[in-house]
């Protein structure tokens, strides 16, 4: 019974203990495992390093300090539930960065939890309900101001430490990120990367190393004497839509009869379709994508590209590119230029002319700001009054309606669900991309009706993943899988549309090699007759290339990558990755060489190193 007593009396066991639970909730969303040794091993430790290390230097208040790091700790697990469940990856102290971003994108956050997550904070709230009490303050301050034996206290300090170094270290070459956490401990795992992120020392690739050639070698690229369709939109108008998380197995996909996409499905009959196209977002989603698009750069490492270093530069790019050639541009989006630095973005990549929630208003609210319908509707006329001034122009249009967590009001449902389905994750994702659909079916009929169709190159592509796997339970993804006639995966989830609408009617009606967002910057310069000889780029044109490789950034490990055959996923190095056959989402034993994965990092680096070392626009 006295043994029972100072167990409950001991607060370094108590706390040690709740915190093993909280990490029990993490584990089994993030990692996908129950309680084990290997969890115990791995967190416990570090509960009780710290726990000692109160001890030892909290002399007063001893309780108020437990409850701090209680709370702490309880935080950064709960940024990893949440983090994962979007993302894919473990969350680290560079997510702190764009904490903001976490109240204006609200609904989206909440959607993403789960009633039990809410768990790990119901200690906290019972202890705040006691603190109002004043005898339990007491008793607590009592059993704080005691004092552990200095002998247990060293045992416990030091055979913690020594077991954290011992989960890290071993574990610090690995380059999946995910195994990484599992490996060391989730809070070892935050504590490395602070500490290996401080203590590394970027080495910045040689700027005469960075040239076009390098670039081409490493992707296998063999640029063509005489391109084929070269200039065949030579001086017509350039229209790039981007379609907010649209992913390409909603093409031609029907449900009791209704086609989700019948706009986009007839587009894609009538044009030029990219079968094999994927996202090469990273962490800032729609804006890296954006970035992307118009610089034919990799997003950078840690951070959204609207929030990098690259914001400073004035970076080569698309819109400097038709600049040059004699055409006006300018970006269309419904939400405040501010979201996401865009007005950052938008100097750096040298658009002569931004339109934002100043221009649309916010009627027809959806997501964060005017719907599609309004957006189409108020831009069309702008192009055509831009058209009218006889220069060409590029302009590029953002869709959003169909934003996380697709909530669209029940007056704009376009279709009926199946029974099962209402309510749902996919149901809601279903009518959002429907509604999209049903907006843009308007928008190429006002382009039509102006004159803009015949006299414009036109490309729509999806910004990035919709549904991610991580955050869909086994009942969603036997729902999808239901849907789409195979098991939910990869090459499904960063799969997006690319479509070409020529007015020159020369384009050949499908196109199956592989090809990804910053290609298209080569892409739409093959069409319209301008050379990028001359500046830097990362991308290829896709009607010329005979193979590519694009590394994939922040969704998947460090080193994985897309080929012409399969999405390879690191392992903690190349020999124990996993390729996943791009025709069916398979796991093959080859598809993939380590010669690719080494040049997909170095293509990376390139990048990075080439855009960090460019003048900063005001020098």
């Amino acid at each position: 019974m006295d043994k029972l007593r100072r167990m409950r009396n001991n607060s370094h066991l108590i706390f040690s203990f709740i915190l093993l639970l909280k990490s029990t909730v993490a584990w089994f969303v993030v990692f996908d495992e129950t309680p084990s040794w290997s969890m115990v091993l791995t967190e416990f430790p570090f509960f009780i390093l710290v726990f000692s290390l109160i001890e030892w230097f909290a002399t007063k208040r001893k309780i108020l300090y437990y409850m701090i790091a209680n709370l702490f700790i309880t935080l950064i697990y709960f940024a990893v539930l949440m983090y994962y469940k979007y993302y894919g990856v473990i969350a680290t102290y560079h997510a702190l960065q764009q904490a903001d971003k976490v109240t204006k994108v609200g609904e989206s956050t909440y959607s993403l939890i789960a009633p039990y997550y809410l768990f790990i904070f119901l200690d906290i709230v019972i202890f705040l309900f006691f603190m109002f009490r004043p005898k339990y303050i007491a008793r607590w301050m009592q059993r704080g101001s005691k004092r552990m034996d200095r002998h247990v206290l060293f045992a416990l300090t030091s055979i913690s430490l020594v077991l954290c170094l011992f989960n890290i270290w071993p574990n610090h070459a690995g380059m999946n990120e995910i195994k990484k956490a599992e490996n060391m401990g989730i809070l070892n795992y935050e504590v490395y990367k602070v500490i290996a992120d401080t203590t590394e020392k970027v080495e910045l690739i040689d700027f005469k190393e960075i040239t076009q050639q390098a670039v081409d070698e490493l992707k296998g690229s063999e640029i063509a004497a005489s391109p084929k369709y070269w200039g065949v939109d030579k001086g017509k108008n350039l229209i790039v839509v981007q379609m907010e998380s649209f992913q390409s197995f909603l093409i031609g996909l029907t449900i009791d009869g209704q086609e989700v996409t019948p706009n986009l499905n007839k587009l894609v009959k009538e044009n030029t379709y990219f079968s094999h196209f994927y996202t090469n977002a990273g962490q800032g989603t729609t804006s890296d994508a954006e970035f992307v698009v118009n610089t034919s750069f990799y997003a950078p490492k840690n951070e959204p590209a609207t929030a990098s270093e690259y914001m400073n530069k004035k970076l080569p790019s698309l819109p400097r590119l038709l600049s040059d050639n004699g055409y006006f541009t300018a970006t269309f989006h419904t939400n405040r230029v501010e979201f996401w630095n865009r007005s950052d973005l938008y100097q750096a990549v040298g658009f002569d002319k931004y339109y934002e929630q100043s221009f649309y208003g916010d009627e027809d609210h959806i997501a964060f700001g005017a719907s599609d319908e309004v957006l189409f509707a108020k831009t069309v006329p702008e192009l055509a009054r831009i058209d009218a001034q006889n220069q060409p122009f590029y302009a590029m249009v953002i869709s959003m309606s169909a934003h996380h967590p697709y909530h669209i009001p029940k007056d704009k449902y376009k279709m009926e669900l199946p029974e099962g389905c209402e309510g749902t994750k996919l149901g809601n994702y279903l009518l959002a991309q429907n509604y999209a659909d049903y907006a843009i079916g308007q928008f190429l009929e006002e382009l039509k009706s102006k004159g803009l169709w015949d006299n414009s190159l036109i490309v729509f592509y999806g910004d990035h993943q919709g549904l991610t796997m991580y955050s869909l339970d086994q009942e969603e993804k036997g729902q999808i899988e239901s849907l789409i006639g195979h098991e939910y995966g990869y090459t499904d989830m960063f799969n997006v549309p690319f479509i070409v609408h020529s007015p020159s009617g020369e384009l050949p009606p499908v196109m199956s090699g592989t090809g990804g967002q910053i290609d298209i910057l080569p892409t739409v310069a093959n069409l319209l007759g301008i050379t990028v000889q001359n500046q830097l780029h990362f991308g290829q044109d896709l009607f010329n290339q005979g193979s590519n490789l694009l590394p994939v950034r922040h969704f998947l490990p460090l080193g994985s990558f897309v080929n012409d055959h399969s999405i390879y996923v690191t392992g903690n190095g190349y020999a124990d990755g996993s390729n996943y056959r791009l025709s069916d989402n398979k796991v093959t034993e080859d598809g993939s060489t380590e010669t690719e994965f080494r040049a997909a990092q170095r293509l990376l680096e390139l990048s990075n190193s080439y855009l960090l070392q460019l003048p900063n626009d005001q020098e």
